[in-house]
C-alpha cells in the first residue's frame, strides 16, 4: 500500500547522501517533502501546544522559583531551537516539571535577582555538559540506565511537586531559608496551618475540578479543549471580579509585556563551582527524558531517530536559551504527547507553537496578572500525578527486587537528598545491582554418556576417575574473580580422586581481563605440579587474544588449547579435546568407561552430543 505524503514526511530521515546542514538542521530537511497540507497539520498542531504551553510554563517557572515570564521565555526560545535541530519530528522541547523540580533543588541557597541569574547560568552549563556529551559521542549510553532510575526519578519529583505546591494551594507563605531541608521548611510550613486562606484552597480544589471534569469531557467527545488554559482563565476571572487578590489570595503580579532579548548569561566561578555538580545531574537527566520520548514516538510514527542529533538539539537549546534569560528544560512528555495527537507531521509545528506562545506574551502578558498561584498549584498537581506511569511503576515494583530497590532507593533519595543527586544515587545503585548479577560464573560438569554422547552430567551418573570435564559460564572480569577461583578450587580438589586430565570448556566465558586470566594460570600451575593435565576448549577468538597477550597460552601450552571454529560444528574443539585427553591417558580406563569395552574401536569413536 503507497505511503500517504504524510507518512513520507513523518518517516523520512537524514542519511549519509543528505547535505551536512539538513542533517544538523533536520528541520530544513524535513522542507523538501513539506506541502500545504503538512503545514496546515503542523499550524493545528502547534496552536494546540501553545494553547497548554502558556499555562505550563508559568507553572514550570513557579516551581523553579522564579518568576513566571522566565517560563514563558523557555517556552518560546528553548522550543523553537530544539525544533529546529530536533531527530524527531514531534518532541517538544522547553519547560518541564522534572527538570523545574531540579532546578528548584539546586538553587535552594539563592534568593531575590541571584535565583535568575544563577538559573540562567544553569542552562548554559547544563548545555556546555550536554554539547561534550554528543561530540563524545555518548548520547546512546543512556541505554545502560536502568528505566527503574527514571521510574523512582519521577515517582520522587512528583512527591515533591505535590509537597512544594502545597503551600501555595493552601494559600500559605513558605517558612524556613534555602539553606534547610526541604522536609524541614516543609514541617514548618504545615505548622501554619491554621492560617490557610479559605479562597485560596476554593480556587485551588476548583481549578483541579475544572481541569479533570474539562479532560473528560475531551475524552468522552473527543475533543481538544485546552483544559488548564480555560481554567486558568476562569480562575482569573474570578481573582479579578471579586478582587479576591485583596482577600489574601496570592496572584501571578505583573509579567512585561516583552520577548527575551539576547543577554550572555553572568559568569562568576563561585556560582560554576557550586552548580556544577546539579548541572551535570540535571543535563543527564534531560537528555534521558528527551531520549526516552523520542524513542517511544519513533517506535510509532516509524521514524529513523539519530540518538546523537537529539542530544545535540537538547545541547544547543540550552544554550541558545541561557543567552536569551531562559532557565533549563528539556523534552516535555505532555507537550509532546498533545503535539503528536494533535496531527503534527514535522518539527516545524515546534516552531509555530513557540511564535504563538511569543504572540500571546507580547498581546496578552497584561491580562495575567490576576492568574492566582493557587490556580497554578492545582494544574501542577494534576501534572504531578500524570508525571508518574502508576501502571509502570507497579510493573517494576512487582517485577524483580532489583528493579524495585532501584525505584523506591531513587524515589526516596530525592525525597530525602535532593532531586539532582538522586539520579546519581538511582545510577549508582542499578550499575552495584547490575555488577552483582554479572559477576556470575556457572560451571557445569559434562561427562561421557551410553552411546557415545557427551552431555550434562546428573546426580545418577557414576563420575569418571581419570577425566573430568567442565563448561564454564559468564563474564569473566575482576567482578567475578572470587566466584572463578571457588570453581577452580573445588576442581583442584579432585585431584585426591585419582583424576589426570581436566577439560575446561571456555565457550560461553565473556570478557576476559587480568585478573581473571591469572587466576587460570595459577590454577593450571597448580595442576601442573599436582600432575593433572588441563585442557581448554571452545576458545573463542577473543579468548585465545587474551590468552596470548597475558602469556597464558605459553603457560597451558599451544598444543591443549582448541580454539572455537565458527565455521565448524558447535562442539568440535569439545570432541578434539576429548580424543586429545585420551590419547594422554592411553589405556588407563575407569571401570565403567564407556571406551574400555571397546578399545578396539577407538579410533572411529565419535561423540554425538
Amino acid at each position: 500500500m503507497p505511503m500517504s505524503e504524510i507518512e513520507i514526511a513523518q518517516a523520512s530521515a537524514g542519511s549519509r547522501e543528505t547535505p551536512f546542514l539538513f542533517r544538523i538542521v533536520p528541520a530544513l530537511d524535513s522542507l523538501r517533502t513539506y506541502s500545504w497540507r503538512i503545514f496546515g497539520c503542523d499550524l493545528i498542531a502547534g496552536l494546540t501546544v501553545a494553547a497548554v504551553a502558556v499555562p505550563q510554563a508559568m507553572a514550570y517557572a513557579q516551581i523553579a522559583g522564579i518568576p513566571p515570564q522566565y517560563g514563558l521565555y523557555t517556552a518560546i526560545v528553548m522550543t523553537a531551537v530544539g525544533a529546529l535541530f530536533d531527530s524527531s519530528k514531534q518532541l517538544i522541547n522547553g519547560p518541564t516539571n522534572a527538570i523545574s523540580i531540579a532546578v528548584l533543588s539546586a538553587l535552594l541557597s539563592f534568593e531575590g535577582d541571584d535565583r535568575i541569574s544563577e538559573a540562567i547560568l544553569l542552562a548554559m552549563l547544563v548545555g556546555l555538559i550536554q554539547l561534550g556529551i554528543t561530540l563524545l559521542r555518548l548520547g546512546d549510553l543512556n541505554r545502560f540506565i536502568s528505566h527503574g532510575v527514571i521510574m523512582g526519578f519521577t515517582l520522587g519529583a512528583a512527591t515533591l511537586l505535590v509537597l512544594d505546591q502545597l503551600k501555595n494551594l493552601l494559600g500559605l507563605t513558605g517558612q524556613g531559608t534555602g539553606e534547610d531541608h526541604f522536609l524541614y521548611r516543609f514541617a514548618l510550613t504545615l505548622s501554619h496551618l491554621p492560617e490557610a486562606n479559605v479562597y485560596a484552597i476554593g480556587i485551588g480544589l476548583g481549578t483541579i475540578v475544572m481541569s479533570l471534569s474539562l479532560s473528560w469531557i475531551n475524552r468522552r467527545f473527543q475533543l481538544r479543549l485546552p483544559e488548564f488554559l480555560l481554567s486558568l482563565i476562569c480562575m482569573a476571572t474570578c481573582v479579578a471580579l471579586f478582587q479576591l487578590d485583596g482577600a489574601g489570595v496570592k496572584v501571578v503580579g505583573k509579567i512585561p509585556a516583552s520577548l527575551p532579548s539576547f543577554e550572555l548569561p553572568t559568569f562568576r566561578w563561585v556560582w560554576v563551582r557550586e552548580l556544577s555538580g546539579s548541572a551535570a545531574s540535571i543535563a543527564i537527566l534531560g537528555l534521558l527524558e528527551a531520549v526516552a520520548m523520542a524513542k517511544a514516538i519513533a517506535a510509532q510514527t516509524r521514524q529513523k531517530l539519530d540518538v546523537n542529533q537529539q542530544c545535540l538539539s537538547e545541547a544547543l537549546a540550552n544554550i541558545a536559551g541561557s543567552c536569551f534569560q531562559c532557565y533549563p528544560g528539556s523534552g516535555s512528555l505532555t507537550r509532546s504527547i498533545v503535539n503528536k495527537q494533535a496531527g503534527a507531521v514535522t518539527q516545524w509545528s515546534g516552531v509555530i507553537s513557540a511564535v504563538a506562545v511569543a504572540l500571546t506574551v507580547v498581546l496578552l502578558a497584561p491580562y495575567a496578572y490576576y492568574i492566582p498561584r493557587a490556580a497554578l498549584a492545582g494544574i501542577l498537581m494534576i501534572s504531578a500525578y500524570r508525571l508518574v506511569g502508576w501502571k509502570q511503576l507497579k510493573y517494576y515494583t512487582h517485577a524483580t527486587r532489583s528493579d524495585a530497590a532501584i525505584v523506591l532507593g531513587t524515589a526516596i533519595s530525592a525525597v530525602a537528598i535532593s532531586v539532582e543527586f538522586c539520579i546519581m544515587i538511582g545510577i549508582l545503585l542499578s550499575f552495584m545491582l547490575y555488577v552483582r548479577r554479572a559477576a556470575q560464573v556457572h560451571m557445569t560438569e559434562l561427562t561421557l554418556g551410553e552411546g557415545k554422547t557427551i552431555r550434562e552430567r546428573i546426580s545418577t551418573d557414576t563420575p569418571c576417575g581419570k577425566l573430568r570435564m567442565f563448561s564454564l559460564e559468564g563474564e569473566m572480569f575482576f567482578g567475578s574473580g572470587p566466584e572463578l577461583e571457588e570453581h577452580l578450587n573445588a576442581i583442584e580438589n579432585l585431584r585426591h580422586e585419582g583424576v589426570r586430565v581436566v577439560i575446561l570448556r571456555m565457550k560461553r566465558l565473556r570478557s576476559p581481563d587480568a585478573v581473571c586470566l591469572e587466576i587460570v594460570e595459577q590454577f593450571v600451575e597448580r595442576m601442573r605440579q599436582h600432575n593433572v593435565v588441563v585442557i581448554l576448549c571452545g576458545v573463542r577468538p577473543w579468548m585465545m587474544r587474551a590468552l596470548e597477550r597475558g602469556q597464558v597460552l605459553a603457560t597451558i601450552g599451544r598444543d591443549h588449547v582448541f580454539a572455537f571454529e565458527e565455521t565448524t560444528t558447535v562442539w568440535t574443539s569439545t570432541l578434539e579435546a576429548v580424543r586429545f585427553a585420551y590419547s594422554i591417558l592411553e589405556d588407563d580406563y575407569c571401570d565403567h568407561c564407556p571406551r574400555k569395552h571397546a578399545a578396539e574401536e577407538s579410533e572411529q569413536w565419535t561423540y554425538a552430543i
